[in-house]
């Protein structure tokens, strides 16, 4: 599929842009996209967006101050995140973890990565058993959700799936 912009290159991005009830689907290049992203954050701030983001659902009311959490390797503080949208150094993941768990559930909807990987990684027995035990435990918190919710239907779509995979294992 080609760019919808540039007509071009190959689309590799692909947003879903809603306004005002209006779904519009947008098929770009790398290229494309940057400016896309650019122009974005023009309008609004990845900071801004990210502190937006990490202010929603926290349990902290304007009243009550928010923890000045501070990094003890590089020094930033969880204020200094919200306004930069970045993080310092690599503890900061875990001087931040308590506020940084449901900011990236909301973000990703989930704390664990599950990214593409190289075809010729994933030929490898090991990669494969690994992919197919992370399939496992989140089709079994997908599992945990739907009781809760009390979504039987799903429930048992999922129960039965699981099942399967688990007899494949075997």
């Amino acid at each position: 599929m080609l760019c919808d912009i540039c007509g071009k290159n190959q689309a590799t991005v692909h947003l879903t842009e809603i306004v005002d009830d209006k779904m519009t689907e947008l098929h770009l290049c790398e290229e494309c996209a940057q400016k896309k992203s650019a122009q974005m954050e023009s309008h609004f701030g990845l900071a801004d967006l990210l502190a937006g983001l990490a202010e929603v659902g926290t349990g902290f009311s304007k009243t009550k101050k928010e923890p000045n959490i501070r990094c003890p390797r590089c020094g930033l503080t969880y204020e200094d995140f919200k306004k930069i949208g970045r993080l310092g150094c690599g503890d900061c993941y875990s001087a931040f973890r308590e506020s940084l768990i449901p900011l990236l559930k909301r973000i990703h909807g989930s704390t664990q990565h599950y990214g593409k990987s190289p075809k010729r990684i994933l030929q490898k027995p090991t990669v494969k058993i690994a992919k197919r035990k992370n399939e496992l435990l989140e089709m079994k918190e997908r599992l945990q959700k739907a009781i809760e919710l009390e979504e039987f239907e799903e429930a048992a779509r999922l129960r039965d799936k699981i099942r399967g995979m688990e007899k494949k294992k075997k």
